[in-house]
């Protein structure tokens, strides 16, 4: 039975794209040369307009989910990711929440010691990338409520648009390596630069019960 001296249980939810690894469409235009594809979520705030664009122009130049994949695979974690997490993981449960997608994020947690990620799926004919389904709309949001609701207490870290809801809905929220437009626009939520800060405001965070 809960009392009241029962410390509450923890979770950390983190973006995964530039927050642990680099970013994957970036990863993209470098190796293509298209310019387009650089645009993220740390530019464009509606997820569906930013993912029409990005089909669009795959489809424009022919690009396959073969060719991605091999960009994926010359990827490796931001240095000191690795560390960070396994840290973090010491001290409590740590779930990635990210926008991106199931065919891309496989090789990318075997290298981070295959965390639990909850993401999104590509609709995928014959190599191309045709469409993407959503596990649901504001996945995140909804996934940090979710375990609000069986009582945990939630501290989320992210670096755009997208994390915005997920940081407002958690217990404690922090930007990390955000753009400072995006910091200004939300201010609540404290920015950190580097892992060993961000490890020390999210223990922090955690242990203010």
């Amino acid at each position: 039975m809960t009392t009241a001296s029962t410390p509450q249980q923890t979770i950390v939810t983190l973006d995964l794209e530039g927050v642990l690894v680099p970013e994957i469409w970036i990863a993209v235009a470098e190796r293509t040369g298209i310019e387009a594809l650089r645009r993220t979520t740390r530019d464009e705030p509606d997820y569906d307009v930013l993912m029409k664009g990005r089909l669009a122009i795959l489809a424009e130049h022919n690009l396959t989910l073969s060719l991605i994949h091999e960009v994926i695979g010359g990827l490796a974690p931001m240095e000191g990711a690795r560390d960070f997490l396994d840290r973090l993981q010491a001290r409590t449960q740590v779930i990635i929440l990210s926008d991106t997608f199931e065919q891309f994020a496989a090789p990318l947690m075997a290298q981070l010691g295959m965390p639990a990620i909850l993401c999104h799926q590509l609709i995928v004919r014959d190599d191309r990338i045709v469409d993407y389904a959503l596990r649901m709309p504001d996945q995140k949001r909804h996934a940090v409520e979710a375990f609000r609701s069986l009582r945990y207490r939630v501290v989320a870290a992210g670096d755009s648009y997208n994390d915005a809801a997920m940081l407002g809905a958690a217990d404690a929220g922090f930007w990390f390596h955000a753009p400072d437009s995006i910091a200004a626009q939300f201010p609540k939520f404290p920015p950190t630069n580097n892992y060993d800060d961000l490890f020390a405001a999210i223990s922090n965070a955690l242990a203010n019960q």
